[in-house]
């Protein structure tokens, strides 16, 4: 077991943050390789024919080379620094990577990859091992996740928006409780079973908690150092989205309301602001606050200020009627 002994500084210092590369990882292992990692079998066919071409690249191999069972090499995907992170940022983090650090890593997994190609053992001793993983990573990015990614950005920060607010109304002990069974606050620590390691001081230097789409149903942990600490778990809802497919507007909901607002409507079973809506449907942002208005006119939908945010959630009204189209 992993423990995390955490103190009042800790407690102050914990935030949330997403992770574009984290998931682009999971999603790329789920594809190659012979078990899914959480990724459902829908997204696998849709996607593998897009994975393909990649797999003539060496750098595939070398990829591929730095995972073991249970873990992967922390340079391919350095914990993220913020709640707005992009892919720029985690590509920019992987090229920033110390020499020393990258190699010790890659030599790690190395020792322990004997099946490790030919190739993928070219890429990984090359001077610009770190590039070529960033340049492969950067289109990878593209192909495969780039089109969702707006959805599932969504998916993650209402959950950020969902475990603050638990973590207002009921402190620490009850917002870890909710990110994995196996993950638990205990006498000033929190403990993660399963995971060796044994006990880690944060040191006032606070814990990363970054919810994910792909890590479903695991959890995911960085403890080594010179990485910040962090845990990675599933985020709310994500087993409805990947079994189901993102919301889409019923038609009688669509006829009584208009499709884009008919599908706000069915999103918002949990709060979200309006540039979030924009970003993950593809929306103008003013658009979408012209339809949030005439739902919070109609009492369908409920608005609090949270921070910077205006945040929009259904109505009791809004529930009934979004019921009807399930």
């Amino acid at each position: 077991m992993i423990r995390f002994e955490a103190g009042a500084e800790d407690l102050l210092r914990t935030r949330f943050a997403l992770s574009p590369i984290f998931e682009l990882q999971h999603l790329i292992r789920g594809l190659a390789g012979p078990h899914p990692h959480g990724v459902p079998e829908a997204w696998l066919k849709r996607l593998r024919p897009r994975l393909a071409p990649l797999r003539a690249d060496p750098v595939m191999d070398a990829l591929l080379a730095l995972r073991l069972p249970r873990s992967g090499a922390n340079i391919l995907c350095p914990p993220p620094r913020r709640l707005g992170q992009t892919i720029e940022d985690d590509l920019a983090a992987l090229r920033a990577t110390a020499p020393e650090v990258a190699r010790a890593e890659i030599d790690f997994y190395l020792r322990r990859r004997p099946d490790a190609t030919d190739a993928a053992r070219s890429v990984l001793n090359a001077p610009d091992v770190l590039d070529r993983l960033a340049d492969f990573l950067a289109v990878a990015w593209s192909e495969l996740l780039a089109g969702d990614w707006p959805r599932l950005r969504l998916l993650c920060e209402r959950d950020v928006v969902h475990r603050s607010g638990e973590l207002g109304r009921e402190g620490w002990a009850a917002a870890l409780a909710g990110l994995h069974p196996k993950v638990r606050w205990r006498d000033g620590g929190i403990d993660l079973a399963g995971r060796e390691g044994g006990m880690i001081a944060l040191g006032g230097a606070g814990l990363l908690l970054v919810p994910s789409v792909f890590v479903w149903p695991e959890f995911a942990v960085y403890a080594d150092e010179p990485w910040p600490k962090a845990i990675v778990y599933p985020a709310r809802g994500v087993a409805t989205l990947l079994e189901h497919g993102p919301p889409e507007a019923p038609e009688h909901l669509s006829a009584l309301l208009g499709r884009s607002r008919a599908l706000l409507l069915v999103t918002l079973a949990d709060a979200a602001s309006t540039s979030q809506l924009a970003r993950a449907y593809g929306m103008a942002t003013g658009a979408v606050g012209d339809h949030l208005a005439v739902l919070h006119r109609a009492g369908l939908v409920s608005r609090a200020r949270s921070g910077r945010s205006v945040l929009y959630r259904r109505t009791p009204l809004g529930d009934a009627l979004a019921a009807t189209a399930c």
